[in-house]
């Protein structure tokens, strides 16, 4: 949706800092330009304010500005472990904060720096068992916040004060954006001879009789299988007017970690197809793909087939470590990055739904690779959490809720394998299908 001007006192909002910075110019970017749709200039000389015109003064109390107090991170290089003072204001976390007179508590803009950046990611961590960084390493995670989009908030509450001070804003408008990883398009068909009889024979050794029936019923009376929910997707799709985001895992050849339909068989090629001519493709570079050329031969193939340029992108279980994979989805094209959540935990890793340009905190440079933060994944809610259905989708409409109230952006992180038929996702498809209702209603 359109945005609409609020007020228009002025055209560029002067900020007055010590001094530039490429860490300042990240935050001002996003905060300013991209949120607020405000332009800016940073002036260094503060014997030049100038009176009755608003301001930002950043780590100097200059009368008739807006003051905000500077904690310092953002003069620094690199990474390292430091401590920071935390509270509350108007109910929401805060972090970076300096009792002062002030007229924000905290450093705004180093708080927003340290999420956006994932400067925590940079940070000695023990990764878990896929080389990830743990969630329950992360400062949310620990404050019991991760499940707040708590830099949405601050933005909500930074808002009202430059409305206040006579600053006109761009109005934002809550988005939602439906998203699905195709990890394995069919649990039974088009898995060619040798597999069917390896999984059917692992069935019956370990008495898996019902999984025996099921693949029997597929494979021999033209039951439906268990993970095709595409139709029945299409269909909701179409009738709310949804465009949904598809991630495709095109491992050429299957490992412990890549148990895809190849994409070289006729099935998949006409998934690969439909789901560009549906929505938005995008590749789900496979486990190992951190090898440059497995990455370039899934995108290539996926390009091949779809007949159209992949820029989306999402990892594999979602395995990402800064900065190195980012650098790398750029070196082959990809554009915008789906990968910002974690695989353990529901919640906001970068504090934010709202998208963001990468900072490459090695380099000190923004780079244009834009990260798509997301909340929720399915999996992470029923296999990692245990939580059952109306638990799982409980978590996920007060989520909604925070983003709804801060007008952000919602990407959620659905599987076919939860929307189809299997029995262990049962009243999953029912549910949200209720809740897709819900959210285009807001």
């Amino acid at each position: 949706m359109e945005g609409e001007q609020q007020k228009t006192s002025i055209t560029t909002l002067i900020v007055y800092s010590k001094a530039h910075s490429p860490r300042l110019v990240f935050v001002l970017d996003w905060l300013l330009k991209e949120v607020f749709q405000l332009d800016y200039q940073i002036v260094v000389d503060t014997l030049v304010v100038k009176p009755d015109i608003p301001a930002i003064s950043y780590g100097k109390n200059i009368p008739g500005c807006i003051t905000i107090p500077d904690e310092g991170l953002l003069w620094q290089q690199g990474a390292s472990s430091f401590s920071f003072s935390e509270g509350e204001w108007q109910q929401v976390p805060i972090f970076f904060l300096k009792q002062s007179n002030y007229s924000l508590p905290f450093d705004l803009f180093s708080a927003i720096f340290f999420f956006l950046s994932r400067y925590e990611e940079y940070l000695p961590f023990i990764p878990d068992k896929h080389g990830r960084f743990p969630a329950e390493e992360s400062v949310c995670f620990k404050k019991n916040i991760l499940e707040r989009p708590i830099v949405d908030e601050w933005v909500k509450l930074f808002s009202t004060i430059l409305q206040t001070n006579g600053i006109g804003i761009h109005k934002n408008h809550f988005r939602f954006y439906p998203s699905y990883d195709i990890d394995i398009a069919y649990s039974f068909l088009h898995k060619g001879f040798m597999r069917s009889m390896g999984a059917w024979a692992k069935d019956l050794w370990v008495g898996n009789f019902s999984s025996v029936l099921s693949r029997l019923s597929v494979l021999t009376l033209n039951a439906k299988d268990p993970f095709d929910c595409f139709d029945w997707l299409d269909f909701v799709h179409k009738k709310l007017g949804l465009h949904p985001f598809v991630f495709v895992l095109a491992a050429l050849q299957t490992t412990q970690f890549d148990k895809n339909n190849l994409p070289k068989i006729s099935a998949m090629k006409k998934l690969i197809v439909h789901f560009s001519a549906s929505g938005i493709l995008g590749i789900h570079p496979s486990y190992f793909s951190t090898s440059d050329d497995i990455f370039k031969s899934e995108k290539s193939i996926l390009e091949t087939i779809s007949k159209s340029k992949i820029t989306q992108s999402r990892q594999h279980y979602l395995r990402m470590a800064l900065p190195l994979t980012y650098r790398r989805l750029l070196s082959h094209g990809i554009t915008d990055d789906w990968t910002m959540g974690y695989g353990s935990q529901l919640g906001f890793r970068a504090g934010t739904g709202r998208s963001f340009l990468w900072y490459d905190l090695e380099k000190e440079a923004t780079t244009q690779l834009r990260v798509h933060p997301f909340c929720f994944m399915d999996s992470t809610a029923h296999w990692e959490l245990k939580l059952n259905v109306s638990e799982a989708f409980e978590r996920l409409e007060k989520m909604k809720q925070y983003l709804i109230d801060t007008q952000s952006e919602f990407v959620t992180v659905f599987h076919n394998f939860s929307l189809g038929s299997d029995p262990q996702w049962k009243g999953w498809p029912e549910a949200y299908q209720k809740f897709l209702e819900g959210v285009i209603t807001v």
